[in-house]
């Protein structure tokens, strides 16, 4: 058989394209095409929904929300805090204007040599403000005060350099224009400008204004670009006038702060009383402080002495004690009382004059500050009869005059009284008395009986003539102690150094021994003198205490007295009152034979007697 001519050959091979030449599969083609045009029209959708539909979770109200969050901020308009003045309009406590920087700890930019310059800008050193300013960051802080209260021009001097994150508000400071002269009165405020001593702090509701709001429009810098919107309007606090004399304060603390000086005294107070209206008219205090400049405030210094402190009256009750006297009906202003030997013991304890002044009368025990007499006096009368009379002055609660920490004294009132507890209460020992309170209870005797509540704040005109007060002691007897105490200024007395030219002086001295940690300390005094002037008409009452006098002169005749003698005649200068007659010009006028006048209540009865009480043993 024949085989076929044909020859094999290979199988044929057919080249692939590549995979990207490969024509795509429809279905896949339309699926791609249709989700890539799904995208942007899903996008469209979503934010239509977002910043048209109204209802749509973190839709645009969310959106604007948080935008006005983040740019629109709510501000503080501070109040205006009510000015504070003395009764003749001069300015005691005025609020000014002050910038305090602030900043936003998570914008400052502080790069490039920034912060050297912000700190020496504000007076710090650069590695005090990093930290600080770290600090705040660390704790996610948005606000902090880089320096408050800066005067207007430092604190622009400061926003102009441009620095990114700072800011201003505008604060107001308390100014003191009478500084440490009405330092403890007044009081002082925080940095808030909230009260915090002294009438500042009493009457905080009226001084204190209500602060306003407002919107404003800030940019990612923290600057504000617009006020937007008015929220509420501030209200501006009251002012407030206080019924004391400016000239009258200045001139008490000048005579005080002298006297502090020369006695080498601890610390002291003067407070000055219209008798008619018993508005304070001066209340000084030493130490003192300028409320302007704390830099180194001390804590004591702070205190007003004059209704805080207590101490124990000492002989400055004695007035007092006649008045009980006289309201037995056993004694009159004459009757006399024999003091002689000079001493005399009643229990445990000898009460000693400075000499054997024989037989007195009261007006002269009162004149010599006899202990021997006013205990013998006293013995005679029921230990409650001088304690009522104590009480009705207003000894033992306090005056009401609304100053923060006012103490109101102690006044004893035992079930049983023994004698030395009788005897001591006579002349001031054994009950607390804040100078105010002294000054009060000696404006009684001045208003012949008549018991006011004294004010801080000034009184409206003939307001005092409408409330008459309460009468606690008869007229008649008020008017014959004045004359009684007016021999204590006069020659022989006690107060001499208290007696002011042209005028007749009616007053007490008291030195009292300050308690120690084991009882009275026997060489620490407080030197007192309380008064009145002119006698007839009393127009004025001072107190003046000078607390612990490290110089050889101790005695409340010697160095209270003086201060008192000052003030008084400063003060009587000032408010335009009129010298008298004084007694001595009384008598000279009526030597051409002219009978005198016969004796008012204020003088001498017909008949004297002399009350004979058992002497102690010598």
């Amino acid at each position: 058989m024949k085989k076929s001519g044909r020859t094999s050959r290979a199988p044929r091979r057919v080249a692939r394209r590549p995979a990207s030449q490969r024509a795509m599969p429809r279905w896949r083609f339309v699926a791609i095409a249709s989700l890539l045009a799904l995208f942007p029209a899903g996008v469209l959708w979503q934010a239509a929904r977002l910043q048209v539909l109204p209802d749509v979770e973190r839709g645009f109200k969310f959106l604007q929300s948080e935008g006005l969050t983040r740019s629109v901020h709510r501000e503080e308009i501070p109040a205006y805090r009510g000015v504070i003045t003395d009764r003749r309009g001069e300015p005691l406590a005025i609020s000014t204007p002050m910038v305090s920087l602030t900043a936003d700890p998570q914008l400052l930019d502080l790069a490039e040599g920034r912060l050297d310059i912000l700190a020496k800008a504000l007076g710090e050193r650069s590695r005090d403000l990093a930290q600080r300013i770290e600090g705040y960051i660390e704790r996610e802080a948005r606000f902090m005060y880089l320096k408050r209260r800066l005067t207007p021009g430092d604190a622009q001097r400061v926003l102009t350099l441009g620095i990114p994150g700072v800011g201003k508000e505008v604060e107001y400071k308390r100014y003191y224009p009478a500084a440490e002269v009405t330092a403890q009165l007044i009081g002082i405020t925080n940095v808030r400008d909230v009260g915090q001593e002294g009438l500042e702090l009493a009457f905080e509701s009226r001084l204190a204004g209500r602060a306003g709001e407002k919107k404003v429009l800030r940019d990612r810098k923290g600057r504000v670009i617009e006020e937007l919107q008015l929220v509420r309007s501030e209200q501006p606090g009251e002012n407030l006038e206080l019924s004391i004399d400016l000239r009258l304060q200045y001139l008490a603390y000048r005579e005080l702060k002298a006297a502090i000086k020369k006695f080498r005294a601890r610390s002291g107070s003067v407070v000055l009383l219209d008798v008619e209206s018993a508005e304070v008219l001066a209340m000084a205090n030493q130490p003192s402080f300028n409320p302007n400049d704390r830099a180194r405030l001390a804590s004591q210094a702070l205190r007003n002495r004059a209704v805080i402190n207590i101490i124990e009256p000492g002989s400055t009750m004695k007035p007092f004690t006649m008045v009980a006297a006289l309201e037995s009906g056993q004694f009159t202003p004459h009757t006399v009382v024999d003091t002689s030997p000079g001493h005399f013991r009643v229990g445990r304890k000898t009460f000693v004059d400075f000499r054997n002044y024989g037989p007195l009368d009261l007006t002269h025990i009162l004149a010599k500050s006899s202990q021997v007499g006013t205990t013998k006096v006293a013995l005679e009368l029921e230990p409650q009869a001088i304690r009522n009379v104590f009480a009705r002055v207003g000894l033992g609660e306090s005056t009401a005059t609304g100053f923060p920490g006012e103490l109101a004294g102690t006044l004893p009132n035992p079930r049983r009284w023994g004698q030395l507890a009788h005897a001591t209460l006579a002349f001031g020992y054994g009950l607390s008395v804040t100078p105010l309170q002294l000054a009060n209870a000696y404006a009684v005797l001045a208003r012949d009986g008549q018991r006011r509540s004294v004010s801080l704040l000034k009184q409206a005109p003939e307001s005092h003539l409408a409330s008459a007060g309460e009468q606690v002691i008869e007229p008649r007897i008020a008017r014959q102690v004045r004359a009684m105490m007016k021999a204590v200024t006069e020659e022989g007395g006690t107060g001499t150094r208290a007696a002011v030219a042209g005028y007749d002086v009616a007053g007490k001295s008291g030195t009292v021994h300050q308690l120690g940690d084991s009882g009275y300390d026997k060489n620490r005094y407080v030197a007192i003198f309380a008064g009145m002037v002119p006698v007839e008409n009393p127009r004025l009452v001072a107190v003046v205490v000078i607390e612990d006098p490290r110089s050889e002169e101790y005695y409340g005749g010697l160095v209270a007295a003086p201060v008192f003698s000052r003030v008084a005649s400063d003060a009587l200068r000032l408010l335009n009152i009129a010298p008298q007659e004084t007694a001595a010009q009384h008598v000279s006028r009526k030597k051409g034979g002219e009978p005198a006048p016969r004796a008012t209540d204020a003088g001498t009865p017909n008949s004297t007697s002399t009350v004979q009480v058992g002497r102690g043993p010598a």
